[in-house]
C-alpha cells in the first residue's frame, strides 16, 4: 500500500533537490526517480564519483548547474520548471572543514537556506519544502535523547550553522506561512559517502584494504547512526504528510534508529562484519569542537507520521559494506 501511495503522489510531480550529489541527496534522487517524479537537481560542483553520476541517475533528471546562494538562479528554476516540492539538502557537512573554514560553511548552510526560502516565498507554485537540519543543531545537552522541543544551542561552527538554518526555516513558516518542515537526522551512513574521514566509510575502506581503522576521537563519542535509504524514505513521507496536513508547516522531526552506541563499538561491529577483527583501531584522540554524546527521540515522527526505519544498524552496515566492496574493486 505504501509503495502505491508513494507512486500516486510523486508521479510527474515537479521536484527540486539541492545537494543531489551528496550522500542523502543521491539516494533521495534515486527514490524520487523510482517514484516517477519530474526531478530537477541543483549541482554546484560536478562530482563524477558521486552516486548520482556513478548510478547514472543524472540521466534521469534535469541537472542545473548553480549555487544555492544565488537567489536569481533559484527563482529561475522554480519558475521555469514549475516546481511544486523542494528538498533543500545542499550544505557543507564536514565538521573538520567547518572548523577550518567557518565562513564558507556559514555561507553554504545559513545564507544558502535563507536564499532558497526567500525564492520559495516569491514563488506561487511551491507547496512543500523540506529543509535538512541535523541532530547537531541541538548542540550539547545534559538530558538525552533529544526531543524536538529541546533548545537549539549549537556552539561550534558546524553546529551553529545547522541551528541557524533550522531557526530560519521555522521563521519563514511562522512569519510568512511558508509550507516548510525541518528534518533533524542522526548520523547518516550508506553507500556513496566518499568523505573518508567519516567513521563509517573510513573504517569500511580500511577494513577492506587490510589497514587499521583510524578513530579521530577517543572512541567514546556516542551517536545515533541512521541508514541513508531510511533517510530518503523519511523525507518522502514528510513531504507527503505536509501536502496532506498544512498544519505541519514549521514543525521539526527527528529521524534516527533510537539506538545509541559509541564510536569504538561501531568500529568493532564493522570489523566483525568485514571479517577483519584482527585489525586493532588506531585511536588518535584528535577530534576538536565535536559534541561528545548525541542521540535522538523519534517518537514524534513514529506517532505523528506513522514512520519507522526499515533497516536495523547491522543490516544497514551490511548493505553499506557491500556497496564499498563493489566500489573499491570495480575499475
Amino acid at each position: 500500500m505504501r509503495d502505491e501511495q508513494c507512486l500516486n503522489f510523486w508521479s510527474q510531480r515537479p521536484v527540486l533537490v539541492t545537494g543531489c550529489t551528496g550522500l542523502l541527496g543521491s539516494w533521495l534522487t534515486r527514490a524520487l526517480v523510482a517514484s516517477g517524479a519530474r526531478l530537477v537537481g541543483l549541482v554546484r560542483d560536478w562530482v563524477p564519483e558521486s552516486e548520482l553520476f556513478r548510478a547514472r541517475l543524472n540521466k534521469a533528471i534535469r541537472v542545473v548547474p548553480g549555487d544555492v546562494c544565488d537567489q536569481a538562479a533559484i527563482e529561475r528554476i522554480l519558475g521555469e520548471y514549475e516546481i511544486d516540492t523542494v528538498f533543500h539538502l545542499a550544505a557543507q557537512t564536514i565538521v573538520g572543514i567547518a572548523n577550518r573554514n567557518p565562513v564558507s560553511t556559514f555561507e553554504s548552510n545559513v545564507k544558502g537556506t535563507w536564499t532558497l526560502l526567500e525564492a520559495c516565498r516569491r514563488s506561487p507554485l511551491v507547496k512543500q519544502i523540506i529543509v535538512a537540519s541535523s541532530d547537531k543543531a541541538y548542540g550539547t545537552h545534559e538530558q538525552l535523547p533529544y526531543a524536538e522541543d529541546a533548545p537549539l544551542q549549537g556552539r561550534h561552527p558546524y553546529d551553529v550553522s545547522k541551528s541557524c538554518a533550522d531557526l530560519i526555516a521555522q521563521s519563514y513558516a511562522a512569519s510568512y506561512d511558508l509550507p516548510v518542515c525541518v528534518t533533524r537526522c542522526g548520523n547518516l551512513y550508506g553507500g556513496g559517502d566518499l568523505n573518508w574521514n567519516r567513521i563509517v566509510p573510513g573504517t569500511i575502506r580500511s577494513a577492506l584494504q587490510g589497514e587499521r581503522p583510524i578513530i579521530r576521537s577517543d572512541g567514546s563519542f556516542i551517536r545515533d547512526y541512521f541508514y541513508v535509504e531510511d533517510g530518503a524514505a523519511a523525507y518522502l513521507i514528510l513531504a507527503e504528510q505536509l501536502a496532506a496536513k498544512r498544519a505541519l508547516a514549521g514543525e521539526a522531526f527527528n529521524f534516527g534508529n533510537d539506538a545509541k552506541l559509541n564510536v569504538l563499538e561501531l568500529v568493532r561491529m564493522i570489523l566483525r562484519l568485514t571479517g577483519r577483527e584482527d585489525l586493532a583501531p588506531d585511536i588518535r584522540n584528535e577530534a576538536q569542537n565535536e559534541i561528545p554524546h548525541q542521540y535522538l527521540d523519534t517518537t514524534k515522527a513514529r506517532t505523528g507520521l506513522s514512520w519507522q526505519p526499515q533497516f536495523g544498524l547491522e543490516e544497514g552496515l551490511r548493505r553499506t559494506i557491500d556497496w564499498y566492496r563493489n566500489f573499491l574493486t570495480t575499475p
